[in-house]
C-alpha cells in the first residue's frame, strides 16, 4: 500500500476547493481533481474512500477550523463588549484571509448531504453561546437567533469590503455597537 504524502493530500484539498467553486458538485470529478492537483486518480483514493467521503472530510476540517480560530480570539477574562469585539473582527478576519475555504465551506453547508456534517460544529457554537448566557454575559435569546446577530452581518461586511478599509472598520465598528446593545446583558 502506498503511503501518504502530506503534501499531496494538500493539493488534493486545494483542486477540490477550486474546482467546488468553478463547476460546483457535479463538475468536480475525481480525475479533474486529480489533474488539477498534478496526481492521479488513484493517488486521489489513498486519502478518500469516495467523491462524497472527500467532500464531506475537507468540508468538516475547514468548517471545524473556521470554529477553532474563532475560539483562539476568545480569553476567558474578556467582557460582553470585548467578546463580541473578537467574534466579530475574528470571523470578518478570518473570511477575507480565507476567501476561498470560506466560500467553499458556505456552499457545502447548503448542500444537504453535506450540511449534516457541519451539526458538531453547531452543537459547539450553541454550547458556547450557552455558556455565555450562563456566565449573564449574553441575553437568553435562542442559540439560532444569536448566530445570525452575531456571524451573518459579518459575511455580508466581509463580501461588500474582502480588502478591509476604512468603511468596513467603520462598519465592524458599528456593528460591534449593534450586536452589544442588542444581545449583552
Amino acid at each position: 500500500m502506498r503511503k501518504k504524502d502530506f503534501e499531496k493530500e494538500q493539493r488534493v484539498k486545494e483542486a477540490v476547493i477550486k474546482l467546488i467553486l468553478e463547476e460546483g458538485f457535479e463538475g468536480a470529478s475525481i480525475a479533474k481533481i486529480a489533474r488539477q492537483a498534478g496526481v492521479s486518480p488513484a493517488t486521489v483514493y489513498i486519502y478518500y474512500d469516495s467523491k462524497e467521503h472527500m467532500l464531506a472530510s475537507i468540508y468538516r476540517e475547514y468548517a471545524n477550523s473556521t470554529y477553532e480560530y474563532l475560539m483562539d480570539q476568545i480569553r476567558a477574562d474578556m467582557d460582553g463588549r470585548q467578546l463580541i469585539n473578537a467574534l466579530v473582527r475574528g470571523y470578518y478576519s478570518y473570511i477575507t484571509g480565507n476567501l476561498e475555504i470560506y466560500r467553499f465551506v458556505e456552499q457545502c453547508s447548503h448542500c444537504p448531504s453535506l450540511s449534516a456534517e457541519d451539526y458538531n460544529d453547531v452543537c459547539r457554537t450553541f454550547a458556547f453561546l450557552e455558556c455565555m448566557k450562563d456566565r449573564g454575559v449574553l441575553r437568553r435569546y435562542s442559540n439560532e437567533c444569536l448566530a445570525a446577530i452575531l456571524f451573518s452581518p459579518v459575511k455580508e461586511i466581509s463580501a461588500e469590503y474582502p480588502a478591509g478599509g476604512r468603511t468596513a472598520e467603520r462598519l465592524l465598528e458599528e456593528l460591534i455597537q449593534i450586536v452589544s446593545d442588542a444581545i449583552l446583558l
